[in-house]
Parts: structure tokens; C-alpha cells; sequence
């Protein structure tokens, strides 16, 4: 299975949850860096970490599928 196929396949739930809480981290991190205050440079930096800690748990999610060779329809397939 390549990445093309993995990232069209259905996702499970734990991680479609995963991938929303990744797309808030990034929204909340695209904010912060772009407001037009002056912040602390703590914040921004801060920021910055939560935006690529946001994007790669966001790939990560959207690329997991269900393994279907190993879970329930594999044993009831063999009985």
C-alpha cells in the first residue's frame, strides 16, 4: 500500500480524533505566530514547537489505517 492509498483509506476513530486535536494545535500555533501584538519571545517559540508538534500529529493520523489481516475479520476467516 502506498502513502497515495493509505491517506484515501478510512481512518479509525482514535486517530481521526488525533487528527483533529493536530489541526487545533496548528490553528492555535498559526495565530499566535502571525498576531500583529508584539508577544514574548517564549510564546512564539512555544507556539512554533505546538505548530510542529500539530502538523506531524496530523500526518501521522491521517496516514494510519485499519490493519484488516490481524484483527476480527482475520479469525473468523480461518475458523
Amino acid at each position: 500500500m502506498n502513502v497515495i492509498e493509505r491517506a484515501k483509506a478510512p481512518t479509525p476513530k482514535f486517530f481521526r480524533i488525533l487528527r483533529n486535536v493536530g489541526l487545533v494545535l496548528l490553528g492555535i500555533s498559526s495565530s499566535i505566530v502571525a498576531a500583529p501584538l508584539a508577544l514574548p519571545v517564549v510564546i512564539v517559540s512555544v507556539a512554533g514547537y505546538l505548530g510542529v508538534v500539530g502538523g506531524i500529529l496530523s500526518a501521522v493520523s491521517q496516514l494510519t489505517v485499519e490493519d484488516h489481516k490481524h484483527g476480527k475479520d482475520a479469525e473468523e476467516n480461518r475458523g
